[in-house]
């Protein structure tokens, strides 16, 4: 690296940057000395669930042939957005006020059946100050009348910005609310003309509906698009014009730990709602707000959930996003805490105040990188915009939900090999952990599949008996392959027996005590001089199933590796524990 001419302070080029980095390749045998050095832009790149490659390195090259416009047009610190999604009154006004005292700058409450009673909707909100926070209200199955009703709380206050009725039967739809068919707009008129008499939104086109289904993020981009299009053309067929329309319109998008993908989802999608605007004959800024991912949080080991979140918010913030969400890290294991709450808006507090992520208007902007996959991501978006127009919104057709079953087809055999870890539960789970406890959701709050839920499904159905681990040889010579095991079995809810050092196979069977399914952990050497001796012998004590850890070995009946499907060995390993 020392001849790199960026040690200099000079310019290094791409070759230069080529031949370092399959340097390191051909030490880690991911290229070979008789291939190529430019084989290293492809073992370096990655490719985003919709096919979009994304560089190993930003160059200029990369944007030699694009045009790139539609800034983010925040300016300033985003809004701190609270969710909430009490079946109580007091404890949701509780919480609502203390989130507002302490850095929360609105509000967003789902109301309805799943959560708080619409009838609860003035004394959940008492307090509030609604020309200081706005309010966002979340009703799919109870639109209109809790839209009425918060018409005659606010009763002609000059409401906050960023006020909205919340109306979106299409994401609703998605969510699981509503009758079987199609999304059911009937109330889009009246529910539009009370915003248009309180002076704030109507409707929110949100993505997040999709994503949480396991959408892609071009899918989720497409969707947005589609069901604000479709919100826009009922509203002009209403006699609203189109700047009017718009104006009543908003956007809402999951942030995942992706940074970068996310950070250019957010960017992408202003570029696309600009457009569409543009070719209505209208110029109305766009509002985004971003909710970070609920099914990328995890049940066990929660606390991991922090750190996602912090991710996505950053992605999101930098994205632009006009309001950003914070899901407390507890929220799935039921209703979140205080503590789960302050955590979730000190977040944000804590990229806009102390790290400063708001002071720069798109920072994200000028980056070689991000500029190429916001283009590609914009493209990928619109062709899936142009997909669901071609047969309306598509969201009850086969068509959709086909390109969907595919991304999360893809993505689950990813999290299978753990080639997409999720850090608590197919890496480094704690068997031991105790989880805290919260107050349920509402029954009828529909549940999502999070990226974990197959994991978590072992997890929910311990096994009782362990893994006895035959250790071979010292601590340093057993340690990796032991390790490596051990967290893999406790991703399946399977405990182990480790005895430490064993140096020939008496000394294994001095510790073992007759556990149905064992496995071997060694190095290579161990296992060639013993290893089968080994196995023979424990099957003889009453070993039902014998596992090495590495690559197959005679005398085994399984082996586990990097790269193996994780979940079907867990659920083999499982039924010979049962």
């Amino acid at each position: 690296m020392d001849s790199l001419a960026l040690q200099t302070g000079a310019q290094a080029s791409g070759a230069e940057w080529e031949h370092a980095a399959a340097a390191v390749l051909r030490k880690s045998g991911r290229i070979t000395e008789d291939q190529p050095d430019a084989l290293a832009w492809e073992k370096l790149a990655r490719r985003t669930l919709d096919g979009i490659e994304i560089s190993p390195l930003g160059t200029p090259a990369l944007l030699a042939d694009l045009i790139t416009e539609g800034r983010p047009t925040r300016a300033g610190a985003w809004d701190v957005r609270a969710t909430y999604a009490e079946t109580n009154a007091a404890a949701a006004n509780e919480a609502i006020l203390a989130d507002l005292e302490n850095g929360t700058n609105s509000v967003w409450l789902e109301v309805g059946a799943h959560a708080l009673p619409v009838g609860d909707l003035a004394a959940a909100l008492k307090g509030v100050l609604f020309d200081i926070a706005p309010v966002v209200l979340d009703a799919p199955n109870d639109a209109l009348e809790a839209a009425r009703s918060f018409a005659a709380l606010v009763n002609g206050t000059t409401l906050a910005a960023g006020t909205s009725l919340g109306y979106d039967p299409t994401g609703s739809h998605i969510r699981g609310f509503g009758a079987a068919g199609r999304p059911d707009t009937s109330a889009l008129g009246e529910i539009a003309q009370i915003a248009t008499d309180l002076g704030c939104g109507a409707v929110i086109a949100d993505g997040s509906a999709l994503h949480n289904a396991g959408a892609s993020d071009a899918q989720e981009l497409g969707f947005a698009l589609a069901a604000a299009t479709n919100y826009l053309r009922k509203l002009v067929e209403l006699g609203y014009s189109v700047e009017a329309a718009a104006s009543l319109i908003s956007f809402r998008l999951a942030a995942s730990d992706e940074q970068f993908p996310t950070i250019a989802k957010f960017r992408a999608l202003r570029r696309l709602w600009a457009r569409v605007l543009e070719l209505s004959g209208a110029s109305v800024p766009t509002t985004v707000h971003g909710v970070t991912s609920r099914v990328m949080m995890t049940k066990y080991d929660p606390w991991v959930n922090m750190l996602r979140t912090t991710v996505a918010a950053f992605a999101a913030g930098v994205g632009g996003a006009d309001a950003v969400t914070v899901l407390p890290f507890d929220s799935e294991l039921g209703i979140p805490d205080a503590f789960g709450r302050r955590i979730a808006r000190n977040t944000s507090a804590l990229l806009i105040d102390e790290a400063h992520v708001a002071k720069v208007a798109d920072p994200a902007g000028g980056s070689y990188m991000v500029e190429k996959l916001t283009d590609d991501l914009a493209v990928a978006g619109w062709a899936e915009f142009g997909l669901l127009e071609d047969g309306g919104l598509g969201v009850t057709g086969p068509a959709l939900r086909e390109r969907m079953a595919a991304v999360i087809a893809t993505r689950q055999a990813e999290i299978a090999k753990r080639k997409r870890p999720i850090t608590g539960i197919s890496e480094f789970p704690n068997l031991a952990e105790a989880l805290p406890e919260r107050r349920p959701y509402a029954e009828s709050r529909p549940a999502v599949a999070g990226y974990a839920r197959a994991f978590e499904a072992l997890r929910d159905e311990p096994i009782a008996e362990p893994v006895f681990l035959a250790t071979m040889g010292t601590v340093a010579a057993h340690t990796a392959r032991a390790t490596f095991a051990s967290n893999l079995f406790a991703a399946g809810g399977i405990d182990v027996v480790n005895e430490g050092r064993h140096d020939d196979v008496e000394a294994v069977l001095a510790h073992y005590r007759g556990e149905r399914v064992v496995c071997l952990a060694g190095s290579d050497a161990a296992y060639a001089e013993w290893g089968t001796a080994l196995a023979a012998a424990l099957r003889e004590g009453g070993a039902h199933h014998v596992i090495v850890a590495g690559k197959p070995l005679e005398g085994t009946d399984d082996n586990c590796a990097m790269g193996l499907d994780a979940l079907d060995f867990l659920n083999r390993t499982r039924e010979k524990l049962a």
